[in-house]
């Protein structure tokens, strides 16, 4: 996949799944900021990582609109444009609806929902403006399945999907795509924190066999951004290994 040249913002991209995009779509060609809103070591660690130059690192808090609206800012300068954003910056606060504190809830739907929604209005104007551009929301397989203690998590999951498909809606006569991903199970440091047992348990239930690794959702991300993908817009490409379908 051909990304020279391609000037893109990987929100939340310190660690996890957004550092091995940030990484892949570098090696691709492309020039890229990564992001961080808490752990600036970590940011720079993946900043020294990355393969080519003119990549850049930028504090951002999506909750923030003073931040979204000034980190962008900074984005434009440097990069003198933009040719695609991935929403990748989530957070969890898992509980049983029961007992879920409201500022749980709301903590969620702030940075996975209301996040996505700051950083997209915030590239519409140059992106109409030039008449291209690529957005890819990353998902998850549970805003389409639900999953039991994740009712927040799931919602605002859900939630992105439907924002996907209406921005996609809006904006696809002016030559810009918005598309998601939706990763299912995949190997973090988040997983690594599960025993063998509840490994295999998760396994048993993925028709591939195995948990996904980063790279297959660096892989599909970069497909959706880059010009292989000109005819794909307002689409959930799911990747979960066959766990839902």
């Amino acid at each position: 996949m051909e990304l020279k040249g391609k000037r893109v913002v990987i929100t939340g991209s310190s660690r996890g799944i957004g550092a091995g995009i940030a990484k892949y779509m570098a090696a691709q060609g492309a020039r890229v900021a990564v992001t961080y809103s808490s752990n600036p070591d970590s940011a720079e660690k993946v900043l020294a990582e990355l393969e080519g130059d003119g990549h850049m690192l930028l504090k951002l808090d999506v909750t923030s609109s003073e931040s979204v609206e000034k980190g962008f800012d900074e984005v434009f300068k440097k990069f003198d444009g933009l040719d695609a954003l991935v929403n990748n910056a989530g957070i969890t606060r898992d509980q049983l609806l029961m007992r879920m504190k409201d500022e749980d809830f709301d903590a969620v739907m702030a940075t996975n929902l209301r996040g996505a929604y700051l950083c997209c209005k915030a590239v519409m104007r140059p992106m109409l403006k030039a008449r291209s551009g690529s957005i890819v929301n990353v998902s998850s397989v549970v805003g389409q399945m639900g999953n039991p203690g994740q009712s927040n998590y799931s919602a605002s999951k859900a939630g992105l999907e439907g924002l996907t498909r209406s921005i996609a809606l809006e904006v696809a006569s002016r030559g810009i795509r918005v598309n998601a991903v939706a990763p299912g199970f995949i190997v973090t440091d988040m997983t690594d924190a599960l025993n063998e047992q509840q490994k295999e348990a998760i396994q048993g239930r993925i028709p591939l066999g195995r948990l996904g690794s980063v790279d297959d959702i660096a892989q599909s991300v970069s497909f959706l951004v880059s010009d292989m993908s000109l005819y794909i817009t307002g689409q959930v490409l799911q990747v979960n290994g066959g766990l839902y379908m």
